[in-house]
């Protein structure tokens, strides 16, 4: 009598598996939300890739930077976070760095446009990539499109409202 458990058992378990399908490609994680992504594209503190590091000592690491999805371009984000309206304790100050070849004396353009909405504004960085103060309109995930030098590269960064001092009341902003 147990032998005959064995084998409807057996069966029953062969019952509950699924024929192999062929394998597709990999799924995506889900996006998560953490405060090392700027939007879409991450803020890295790894070290700096070799040649966007003129002018650091050691590797540049620890320092947040965020690529352009062509990689022709970083952004150096000295005024981390970046904040709408500005901060009174840091300005928003990016270090524009080329990977591509630059035209001396051609500006960096740079059109931003708020995810979600119509607002659009339009800065430059006089001499091309260098250091700016990229100051944005309002708090949110903003879409670069920079131009420079007969190259275009777009990266997303946060900016966010500044936290007010313990003195501060969120009022008086």
């Amino acid at each position: 009598m147990k032998v005959a458990r064995v084998p409807v058992l057996v069966l029953l378990l062969a019952g509950c598996t699924a024929p192999p399908q062929p394998a597709g490609p990999p799924q995506p994680a889900a996006p998560t939300t953490s405060p090392a992504r700027a939007c879409g594209s991450p803020v890295v503190t790894d070290a700096l890739p070799t040649w966007a590091r003129a002018g650091f000592s050691g590797d540049g690491g620890g320092v947040p930077y965020v690529f352009g999805r062509a990689g022709d371009i970083l952004g150096v984000l000295f005024g981390f976070p970046l904040n709408a309206p500005p901060a009174d304790d840091h300005n928003n100050k990016v270090l524009w760095v080329s990977r591509a070849p630059l035209t001396r004396g051609d500006d960096l353009l740079i059109t931003a446009k708020l995810d979600g909405t119509t607002d659009a504004v339009d800065r430059k960085v006089l001499g091309g990539p260098g250091p700016s103060i990229i100051d944005l309109p309002k708090p949110g995930c903003w879409r670069l499109t920079l131009r420079w030098s007969g190259h275009t590269d777009t990266m997303d960064l946060a900016y966010t409202r500044p936290t007010p001092r313990p003195n501060e009341s969120v009022a008086g902003r």
